[in-house]
């Protein structure tokens, strides 16, 4: 189950939180909360829930036993056997098929590539629990002595799927004492409606425009790996520039769109997930992108990665070697292919470029600098979710080399041209979208010399802003089966 569908915003969503708003407590909210939890998890997979259960029993179990004794070398010992079982079960998981098709071709052997279903969210809610044991390691936060409540933390539907990737800290004392505000409500439903606009009208038109001029798998359309291959390398460069920047827009507006919904759903209810995106396509550098990209999973990595591998405290050589790790391991977080991987240290070549030879400061000095280097962070960017767009290497390049017309294939055609202008009212809405008009409106009001006109204007705003977002949505969800989601495969 999808937040941008029908049934979930019409009935699921609606059923679940009346359901709530019957008891006055939150123990027995907590209840119907989970109950609903488990119950949208299950939609993708029944069986799977029992992975869920397990994974959160054995950190339940591991954590209880670390804040038991006050003996070091114990609670090291209990964290590391935790850590071991719920990474071993992801890996198995997520990456059995991937090593054995690898060790395959490296040595050409014909061991079966076993069949595994991947489930559904497991790389989100994986890290939630690893941060929670850790961090009662850590003394950061006390072991839940509930495992209800502990459960709850871990499949909680807003964000268990697809993020954003919540500390238990941070919504420890919310699990039990949340008393959601009024205000709050309103900014939860207003937020909710954008994430479902941006979803259901920005980022599905763009995947319908990527998918059309920049195809990345063998579908109906392209049965084989040759045809694809042969449709790439006679694509013309336009199409292929338009297809990247239109795959660019959807992957940012649907992830993004998926935690303004979970954020929203979370205020609703009085949970305060932190912001996981900050306009991360108006970045001035690779450095200033991944502060704002995907926060909760950077900032996972650096607190519990390269921190505690020295982080910046070492030698140069070994800060690169942390830097390494990371950028390996949040590759392999995406996805069990190489393309991944290779996604992941592409990024880690130019983090390091700036962090040891431009050596920039923080901000540019002048405006032409500013500019210079947004143009860089954004080629750098396009460039890397082109890597992340195919999984077959062979596919990648011909794609790259139709865009700079190394095929043989013409820089533009008729097809790619009528493709695009049929669609650049909505491409160049999508990327208006990715940059802050809201921050930039508010702070327009605020400078509004009659404050009675601002506020008047930010009421009439927050009223209509849901209303228009919820009708839109729903025109655009009525007949719609085209509705993917780029982040469910990891």
């Amino acid at each position: 189950m999808v937040f941008s569908t029908l049934f979930f915003v019409f009935l699921f969503f609606v059923l679940s939180y009346a359901a709530q708003a019957v008891f006055p407590d939150n123990r027995r909210k907590n209840i119907v909360l989970l109950a609903s939890s488990l119950i949208f998890y299950a939609w993708g997979g029944p069986l799977l829930v029992l992975l869920l259960l397990f994974m959160t029993f054995v950190c339940w179990g591991g954590a209880l036993l670390i804040g038991g004794t006050g003996d070091r070398s114990r609670r090291r010992l209990y964290m590391t056997l935790t850590a071991v079982i719920v990474l071993g079960l992801i890996g198995f998981f997520k990456y059995t098929g991937f090593l054995v098709s690898t060790f395959n071709g490296l040595f050409g052997a014909a061991v079966p590539v076993p069949d595994i279903t991947l489930p559904i969210g497991i790389s989100f809610y994986t890290f939630q629990l690893l941060s929670y044991v850790i961090d009662v390691y850590r003394g950061d936060v006390g072991p839940q002595k509930r495992f209800m409540l502990l459960l709850l933390y871990a499949s909680l539907f807003h964000q268990c799927i697809a993020g954003p990737i919540v500390r238990y800290r941070d919504v420890e004392l919310e699990i039990e004492g949340r008393r959601p505000l009024e205000a709050e409500i309103s900014r939860g439903i207003t937020r909710f409606s954008v994430g479902l606009c941006k979803k259901a009208l920005l980022a599905n038109a763009m995947a319908v425009v990527a998918d059309s001029l920049l195809p990345c798998a063998v579908s109906a359309e392209y049965g084989t790996a040759a045809e694809l291959a042969a449709r790439l390398s006679g694509t013309s460069a336009v199409a292929v520039l338009f297809g990247g920047l239109a795959y660019m827009f959807q992957i940012y507006l649907d992830f993004s769109a998926y935690s303004d919904m979970a954020i929203g759903m979370g205020l609703m209810i009085g949970f305060h997930y932190k912001e996981n995106f900050n306009y991360p396509y108006t970045a001035l550098s690779v450095t200033d992108f991944w502060r704002r990209w995907h926060i909760s999973l950077s900032s996972f990595f650096r607190d519990y990665v390269y921190i505690p591998l020295g982080g910046n405290r070492c030698p140069v050589p070994r800060q690169i070697l942390n830097l390494f790790v990371v950028w390996f391991l949040t590759g392999l977080w995406h996805g069990a292919s190489w393309n991944y991987i290779l996604w992941g240290l592409y990024f880690f070549v130019f983090l390091v470029l700036e962090k040891f030879v431009f050596r920039w400061s923080a901000e540019p000095r002048t405006a032409a600098g500013s500019v210079l280097r947004g143009i860089y962070t954004l080629t750098v960017v396009y460039f890397s979710w082109m890597l992340f767009r195919f999984e077959d290497f062979s596919l990648l390049t011909t794609a790259l080399r139709s865009l700079f017309c190394l095929n043989g294939n013409p820089f533009s055609d008729a097809v790619g041209l009528l493709t695009v202008k049929n669609n650049i009212f909505i491409i160049i809405l999508a990327g208006l979208a990715t940059l802050p008009v809201v921050p930039a409106v508010n702070s327009l009001l605020d400078r509004v010399p009659d404050v009675r006109a601002a506020r008047a204007a930010r009421a009439v705003l927050s009223v209509s802003a849901p209303v228009v977002c919820l009708g839109v949505s729903l025109l655009m969800l009525i007949g719609d089966s085209y509705n993917p989601f780029l982040y469910f495969q990891f």
